[in-house]
């Protein structure tokens, strides 16, 4: 993977530094929900062919997944990504140390949307916000799998662009890591770039 085509470095930077205002409002609305304060950070960003990306996460790792879709002048699917256990521990917090494993199991799938739906927004609204572009979002879909699934459950023989962001989830208990991705085709990623260009000409 490489810093995005089309992008310079400063207009990459300007585009994480986006993400991380994102994460830090999702980091503050998680914090009130699991009682102890959420620190997020988005350490690297990169993109590759859909393949690529699911390689890199381990084609054979359990992952839990929230999917939403968004619309605006181009499409795009932002899929937020945890390894397995890492998303029971999550749930755990949410919901305290009152609840067996086995009613904790059949809460996972809820508790992981709410979670999803609210760093999803915030990373989207956002990069909408500062971008100045509205984008519409579907109800998240929760979905668990091989990396292979989460990010091609349809199994699309296309192999589009995929912006994949790294963001670890630092709390007092434990250090989780997931994964944003933004599936994008061609001229999403285009139309992408020339507005982080216009923005950094028009705050120049």
């Amino acid at each position: 993977m490489t810093i995005l085509a089309n992008m310079n470095e400063i207009e990459t930077d300007c585009l994480i530094e986006i993400f991380n205002i994102g994460v830090g409002h999702a980091a503050a609305a998680m914090s009130s929900i699991v009682n102890e304060e959420v620190r997020m950070s988005v350490p690297s960003l990169r993109i590759a062919r859909r393949s690529e990306a699911a390689s890199e996460l381990g084609r054979g790792l359990p992952l839990c997944a929230v999917s939403q879709k968004y619309q605006g002048n181009h499409s795009t699917e932002a899929i937020l990504m945890f390894p397995e256990k890492a998303s029971f521990e999550i749930v755990r917090m949410m919901v305290g140390n009152l609840v067996s494993s086995e009613e904790l199991g059949e809460m996972e799938r809820e508790a992981m949307s709410e979670i999803g739906n609210i760093v999803l927004n915030a990373c989207v609204g956002t990069l909408s916000n500062v971008l100045e572009k509205e984008l519409c979002g579907s109800l998240p879909e929760f979905r668990m799998g091989t990396s292979d699934y989460i990010l091609n459950p349809e199994q699309d023989s296309d192999d589009p662009c995929v912006l994949m962001l790294h963001i670890d989830f630092s709390l007092a208990r434990q250090q989780i890591e997931g994964y944003l991705a933004f599936i994008m085709d061609v001229a999403a990623l285009g139309g992408l770039s020339e507005l982080i260009s216009r923005y950094i000409k028009n705050i120049s």
